[in-house]
C-alpha cells in the first residue's frame, strides 16, 4: 500500500468534490476541475476528508494509487489557492510583454513571438523580464510553463534565454579559455 496514497485529502473550507462512476469533479472559491479516476481506485468522502483506496493488490492499482492521491490533492489546492510558475527573461534587449490572452516575446529572433496563453491561465511580465503565469490546474501550468521556456532556451556559454526562476544554468567556458 502507497505511504502517500493512505494520507486522507482534507478539503477546505469552500470546495465541495462530487464523485460520479470513475469521474471526480473538483468545485471551489477560484473554478472547477474535473479528472477520470484512473486504475482499480476507489475514493470516497467522509466529513471533510477524502480517502483514496486501492480495490485490489495488482502490481498497476498500487502504481496508480499514490498518483491518484496526488492529483486529487492538487486538484482540491488548485481550486482553493491557485498555483503560480514564475520564469526570467536573461540577455540584453530580451523583453516580454502581456497583452490581452497573449504573451509577446522580444527574444533575439528577427520577429516578436506571439505565445497564447490557454483557456485558465493568466500571466503577467514585468519591467525587468519577470515572467508570471497563475492558474489552478497544476499539469496545465507546467506545460505552459515549459513552453514558454522553449521559445529560447538558456544559452549554455551566456547564460541568454528564458528559464525557471530557481533555475541554476552551469556556465560552459568558451574556446579562449582552453587553450592549449
Amino acid at each position: 500500500m502507497s505511504r502517500i496514497g493512505k494520507m486522507p485529502v482534507v478539503l477546505p473550507d469552500g470546495v465541495s468534490v462530487r464523485i460520479k462512476g470513475d469521474h471526480i469533479f473538483v468545485k471551489g472559491p477560484l473554478g472547477e476541475l474535473d479528472r477520470d479516476i484512473v486504475g482499480n481506485i476507489g475514493i470516497s468522502q467522509q466529513d471533510n476528508e477524502l480517502l483514496i483506496e486501492a480495490k485490489d493488490d495488482d502490481r498497476q492499482t498500487r502504481a496508480f494509487h499514490g498518483l491518484m492521491r496526488s492529483l486529487v490533492n492538487n486538484m482540491v489546492v488548485g481550486v482553493s489557492l491557485a498555483f503560480k510558475k514564475e520564469l526570467s527573461i536573461i540577455g540584453i534587449g530580451y523583453r516580454g510583454e502581456a497583452k490581452g490572452d497573449s504573451l509577446i516575446f522580444n527574444v533575439g529572433y528577427s520577429h516578436p513571438v506571439d505565445f497564447p496563453l490557454p483557456k485558465g491561465i493568466t500571466g503577467t511580465v514585468s519591467k525587468q523580464g519577470e515572467i508570471e503565469l497563475k492558474g489552478i490546474d497544476k499539469e496545465l501550468l507546467g506545460d505552459v510553463a515549459a513552453r514558454i521556456r522553449r521559445i529560447r532556451p538558456p544559452d549554455a556559454y551566456k547564460g541568454k534565454g528564458i528559464r525557471y526562476k530557481d533555475e541554476y544554468i552551469k556556465l560552459k567556458p568558451g574556446k579562449s579559455a582552453v587553450k592549449g
